[in-house]
């Protein structure tokens, strides 16, 4: 299992090599998805994912999640095919992480995608975003 570590990579970016790990048949686990970061105004940012949460119908969809874990892992699953047979083997084979787990802690990871330090725009972070969609987790530093 490859362990990759989201803290301060671009979703879209880290999304993409993600997508291209799992669709060669990877195991992949994305740790620490709330220090993850979404470039653009953080107004503009928070606007259009409150209208996706607000798109469609509370019983018929699109359900589109609040969670940091579920954020990434929407951002990849949409990189891999997941309607074909082949992409959801592979999307299946992605987990995504709030904070480190118990089980991970000993493994090294790894980071992937272009990372804020390479930034020259405004971004958010995917924990922020999360807090303003209403969503709550436990381990927030």
């Amino acid at each position: 299992m490859r362990v990759i570590d989201a803290e301060g990579r671009v979703l879209g970016r880290m999304a993409t090599e993600i997508a291209q790990l799992a669709r060669s048949g990877e195991e992949i686990a994305i740790i620490n998805s709330e220090r993850a970061v979404i470039t653009g105004r953080k107004e503009a940012v928070f606007q259009r994912y409150l209208q996706r949460r607000q798109r469609g119908s509370p019983q018929h969809g699109p359900f589109f999640p609040r969670g940091p874990e579920g954020i990434v892992r929407r951002a990849i699953r949409g990189m891999v095919g997941y309607t074909s047979p082949e992409g959801k083997k592979a999307f299946a084979r992605v987990k995504a992480y709030t904070g480190v787990p118990e089980e991970l802690k000993a493994q090294k990871a790894e980071k992937l995608g272009k990372g804020v330090e390479d930034l020259k725009c405004e971004f958010v972070l995917i924990g922020e975003l999360s807090k303003y969609l209403g969503y709550y987790y436990a381990n927030e530093k």
